[in-house]
């Protein structure tokens, strides 16, 4: 996996199809890293190129300084890395966090981006006692992993209501594995630089977005279901796409399903 030097960051990266072809950006969740995204990629592959990023605390990227794990640093820099790799303008897919930073992304560049399709993202909260609240909570989860048994720690955070349904899907054990091999302390770092509660509320700014986006939410996942429904009524070119029988790891859970929507995105005109 190859890497480039852009302060504060050497991303790892990976860039895979013919350049001519149409460009998508993909972007990860939290404990994930660029290649969750690999089965796609492979069948995206005969006619789009694609870059996948390993986020900061994530994977094999490395921060250089601690102000690269906040969202205020790191837009700007996936912004500057993408003319370096003849990567701009494309289309983004963001999954969680990373939707969640595809948004923050799209409001701040909008040139940049033909289209964005987001899965189980957010805007963020709304009020500063939301987000007051969310901080404390990101930060008591920060310390936990800085301080007790990692995995340990990765089972307790898979038993939350949010991930069910994917705790009985095929992939999960593969995944769990995978999890694993992050490094406790730099997700403690991005939890509290690229959290929910550090992400500032992108509400305001979504009837401002004018390209095509598609929000992707599992049926199961009832809170994601409800954001992304008040979502869709806000952004003007959105689309709202439900998958039935599935819960907030999308692409994992139901592949065929997300390759369909993902397929229609990239149609519409």
């Amino acid at each position: 996996m190859p890497q480039i030097l852009l302060a504060p960051y050497a991303f790892h990266y990976e860039l895979r199809g013919d350049s001519c072809h149409p460009k998508l950006l993909f972007l990860h969740g939290f404990m994930g890293r660029g290649n969750d995204f690999e089965v796609i990629v492979d069948a995206l592959l005969p006619e789009f190129c694609c870059l996948t990023v390993d986020l900061p605390g994530h994977g094999q990227t490395q921060v250089l300084d601690s102000v690269g794990y906040g969202m205020e640093a790191l837009a700007p820099a996936l912004f500057n890395l993408l003319p370096l790799l003849n990567f701009a303008p494309c289309h983004l897919v963001g999954y969680s966090m990373g939707g969640r930073l595809a948004l923050y992304l799209s409001c701040l560049f909008p040139q940049q981006f033909l289209s964005v399709l987001l899965v189980s993202a957010s805007p963020g909260l709304d009020t500063v006692a939301e987000r007051t609240l969310r901080r404390h909570q990101d930060a008591v989860l920060a310390t936990s992993l800085e301080s007790e048994d990692w995995p340990t720690i990765l089972t307790r955070w898979y038993e939350q209501p949010l991930f069910s349904s994917f705790k009985t899907c095929q992939a999960f054990n593969a995944i769990f594995q995978k999890r694993l091999q992050n490094c406790p302390h730099q997700l403690a770092q991005a939890l509290q630089g690229l959290g929910t509660g550090a992400q500032p509320s992108l509400w305001s700014a979504l009837p401002s977005l004018q390209m095509p986006m598609t929000l992707v939410v599992g049926a199961l996942d009832l809170k994601f279901v409800q954001i992304n429904q008040r979502m869709a009524t806000q952004i003007p070119l959105a689309q709202l796409k439900i998958v039935p029988a599935c819960g907030h790891v999308v692409h994992a859970e139901n592949s065929a399903a997300f390759m369909t929507a993902l397929q229609a995105h990239l149609s519409r005109r």
